[in-house]
């Protein structure tokens, strides 16, 4: 099945390779610009305000619970601009630092600097975040790749009130997309150059039970592409499934909670990078096109899963 069949709609287009949506109660969806570096709101109609100047590679984005926008930022790539006006992710920023997560008043647009280590370790390239509604947020950090070198990646627990940040799993190939079970007892994340997603139980706030080897990080291997496609971010659907899009063959990929590919939805374009539900009942599926700069909707057959701080 296509997004197409799914009633889908544009609802703007133009962004700089949009990422991270987050339906808002009020019915816009707030998304972050990588290569224009920017937190923008786009409202029902289309239109769209720019929230917050960032600076480097925002990604990942969600709403924690003092209602401002946390933010994943991957420290910036370079950038590849074909003739048609796709746009497509290539290296390490040439101006490159560190990469940060970033917390952002929406009312000020004013931005702070939460975390950019973890102990001596710097962070490399925060990619997506998510929410425990215990005063925390996992998320991971992809890495960055330039040259002949690619950092390995890992996945952090940290407080909202930027007092602590700890591992919990190392090493992962490229973590990408990131999200939690609905009774919170299990934590998905998704790689993106091996194309697995995988889960690991939550023995409590930052603290996860790992398997053995063959494992590398200790997750339980939940699935993988259909032929060559490379996961992006994820979002959870209410009944536990796991919906991942896509880069390559773009779409969204739909995993059981037990494992095993339930359904695909091709995406129009290759770079299939996000999805966010929002909307009544959370029956709007929100979705990034990214390579041509474009956010769509698509009435999806599921409802989607109730986040922390959100949608209450």
């Amino acid at each position: 099945m296509k997004l197409s069949d799914l009633n889908m709609r544009e609802v703007t287009r133009g962004l700089k390779f949009p990422e991270g949506p987050i339906a808002m109660p009020d019915g816009s969806v707030l998304v972050v610009e990588i290569e224009g570096a920017r937190l923008i709101r786009v409202a029902p109609d289309g239109g769209r305000q720019v929230v917050a100047e960032l600076g480097g590679g925002p990604n990942g984005a969600a709403i924690g619970p003092d209602g401002a926008c946390y933010v994943c930022n991957n420290g910036g790539f370079n950038w590849v601009h074909a003739e048609d006006g796709h746009a497509r992710p290539h290296g390490r920023w040439d101006h490159y630092v560190t990469g940060s997560i970033q917390h952002v008043d929406l009312a000020s647009g004013a931005v702070s600097v939460l975390y950019d280590r973890c102990g001596d370790v710097p962070l490399k390239g925060p990619n997506d975040i998510v929410f425990d509604g215990l005063g925390g947020f996992y998320f991971t950090d992809h890495g960055k790749s330039w040259d002949r070198l690619m950092d390995r990646g890992a996945l952090y627990y940290a407080m909202a009130d930027g007092s602590a940040i700890t591992e919990v799993a190392f090493p992962l190939i490229t973590p990408n997309g990131c999200g939690l079970s609905p009774d919170g007892r299990t934590l998905y994340a998704s790689e993106t150059e091996t194309g697995r997603l995988w889960a690991w139980p939550i023995a409590a706030p930052g603290r996860l039970e790992k398997l053995d080897w063959p494992s590398p990080a200790g997750g339980r291997f939940l699935g993988g592409p259909q032929g060559y496609q490379r996961f992006d971010s994820l979002a959870v659907e209410a009944n536990g499934n796991i919906c991942v899009a896509s880069l390559v063959h773009g779409g969204i990929s739909v995993f059981a909670p037990e494992g095993g590919l339930v359904a695909f939805y091709e995406a129009p374009e290759g770079y299939c990078t996000n999805i966010a539900f929002g909307g009544p009942e959370l029956r709007t599926a929100f979705i990034t096109l990214s390579g041509y700069g474009r956010l769509v909707a698509v009435d999806w057959p599921r409802p989607g899963l109730r986040l922390a701080h959100l949608n209450r």
